[in-house]
C-alpha cells in the first residue's frame, strides 16, 4: 500500500501563500510509477481538481481557474510533492487532498480514477 501524508495547512490572510506538502511512502512505492495530483474539497461543494504532476518527465497540468496563482513541484530525494499557493482568497477555503494514480497521466486527473488518498489538510483563507 502506498501512503500520503498531507501537511502545511492552516490559516492565512487573503493575499497570503501557503505551501502544502504531501509525502508518499510505502514499500511498493516508486515515484516515476506515478502521477501525482492535489484535489480540494469546499464545504457543501463536490471534490475539484487542483493540480497533477508526473513524476517521470515533470510534466504538469492545472484547473484552468488556479493557473498562475498555484504550482505544483517535487522533491526527488524526499519523495515530496508540492503545492504551492499564492494570493490566496477566501474561496480557496477547503481541505486539500494528496493523490496518486499508478502510470503517467498527462493533463486533467478525475478524482474517481485515483489509486491512492491522503486524509487531508484544512487551509482557511479569511477576508
Amino acid at each position: 500500500q502506498v501512503q500520503l501524508v498531507e501537511s502545511g495547512g492552516g490559516l492565512v490572510q487573503a493575499g497570503g501563500s501557503l505551501r502544502l506538502s504531501c509525502a508518499a511512502s510505502g514499500r511498493t512505492f516508486v515515484a516515476s510509477h506515478y502521477t501525482m495530483g492535489w484535489f480540494r474539497q469546499a464545504p457543501g461543494k463536490e471534490r475539484e481538481f487542483v493540480a497533477a504532476f508526473v513524476w517521470s518527465d515533470g510534466s504538469t497540468a492545472y484547473t484552468n481557474s488556479l493557473k498562475g496563482r498555484f504550482t505544483i513541484s517535487r522533491d526527488n530525494a524526499k519523495t515530496t510533492v508540492y503545492l504551492q499557493m499564492n494570493s490566496l482568497k477566501p474561496e480557496d477555503t477547503a481541505v486539500y487532498y494528496c493523490a496518486a494514480i499508478i502510470g503517467n497521466v498527462f493533463g486533467i486527473l478525475h478524482d474517481y480514477l485515483m489509486n491512492y488518498w491522503g486524509k487531508g489538510t484544512l487551509v482557511t483563507v479569511s477576508s
